[in-house]
């Protein structure tokens, strides 16, 4: 499972979420399991049966001014019982300061609090968007991805088949790399996968004859991308005489990655052909089924019309001798 410390969130974004920590040196080693947080206002009130104590909770004014409105033995009764669970992380908003008791606890019972001057429905959004990014699906796939016309082209197949030499051809027909060899695929929502390159090989790229080449030191930062939404699977592989390929396009076959389909279309690699073209037809192909156009379909519907007309028309005129 992907674990955040608190110290990490700290040190890596303090400064983007404006956080001041009100307890130092405490509690940051806790780990942060999940991209959830909560405003634990019922908790607050005393009712703890569903309280989700695993998220981060965030103080707002509304938490804070309820405890300030408490006698001393109410608090320390709601403080007793809020820090008897192991909460990772105490965050207030709009730079408020809770009361002593609650600091005095989350003391005792090692939880980090931290103090911002965001408000609550910001600290909340930029939060949920860092976290949802950070606890993401991941996986990585052998393969490169290039963004051609708009269109993120995953390519796979075996190693040597091709996959690197095609995109550095489409990088020299102007299109941009995301990533080669290693590509690190991210599922950013339902249905959206978004890939991008590994931080140790970023936009390098391995031709065999030539070696390691920089596609961004080569042809400049237009030819990259940091990073694009994975939309097509073309797999490489080598001519098969044996095999039947798919000559009109009817059937679309798909894959998964990380719960996520995509079409898949496989091309055959043989000498002579040109997968960069045919890289380019996918591209714009795909966005003409993205906007309801499918052209194979209406071939075989406009082909089904021509023969249902040729048929009705002959057995009108079978008998007629005119």
């Amino acid at each position: 499972m992907t674990t955040l410390t608190v110290g990490k969130l700290l040190s890596e974004k303090r400064e983007f979420f404006e956080f001041f920590p009100l307890l130092d040196n405490i509690g940051y080693e806790k780990n942060l399991t999940n991209s959830l947080t909560h405003r634990p206002g019922l908790a607050l009130a005393g009712y703890m049966e569903r309280f989700a104590h695993s998220r981060i909770q965030v103080l707002g004014q509304t938490e804070i001014s309820f405890l300030l409105s408490l006698s001393d033995e109410q608090l320390e009764d709601r403080m007793r019982q809020l820090f008897s669970f192991d909460i990772p992380l105490f965050i207030v908003t709009k730079g408020m300061v809770p009361p002593k008791k609650f600091l005095d606890h989350a003391a005792r019972t090692q939880t980090p609090v931290f103090q911002t001057n965001l408000s609550t429905t910001e600290l909340i959004t930029r939060l949920s968007i860092y976290l949802d990014s950070f606890f993401a699906p991941q996986t990585t796939i052998h393969g490169s991805l290039v963004d051609v016309y708009g269109v993120g082209l995953l390519y796979t197949g075996k190693s040597g088949i091709g996959k690197s030499e095609c995109a550095l051809d489409l990088v020299e027909r102007g299109h941009r790399l995301v990533a080669d060899d290693v590509v690190k695929i991210t599922k950013k929502a339902t249905q959206v996968i978004v890939g991008s390159a590994v931080e140790k090989l970023g936009h390098h790229m391995e031709v065999r004859g030539i070696g390691i080449i920089d596609i961004e030191k080569l042809f400049g930062i237009r030819a990259i991308r940091l990073q694009k939404r994975v939309e097509v699977e073309v797999r490489l592989e080598a001519w098969d005489d044996k095999k039947d390929y798919d000559r009109l396009g009817i059937d679309e076959h798909r894959t998964t990655i990380l719960g996520v389909e995509i079409p898949v279309v496989v091309i055959p690699v043989s000498p002579g052909k040109n997968i960069t073209v045919i890289s380019e037809v996918i591209s714009m192909n795909h966005m003409l089924k993205v906007y309801g156009e499918n052209t194979a379909q209406r071939f075989i519907q406009r082909l089904s019309e021509e023969i249902a007309r040729r048929r009705t028309t002959f057995t009108y005129l079978e008998a007629d001798t005119e």
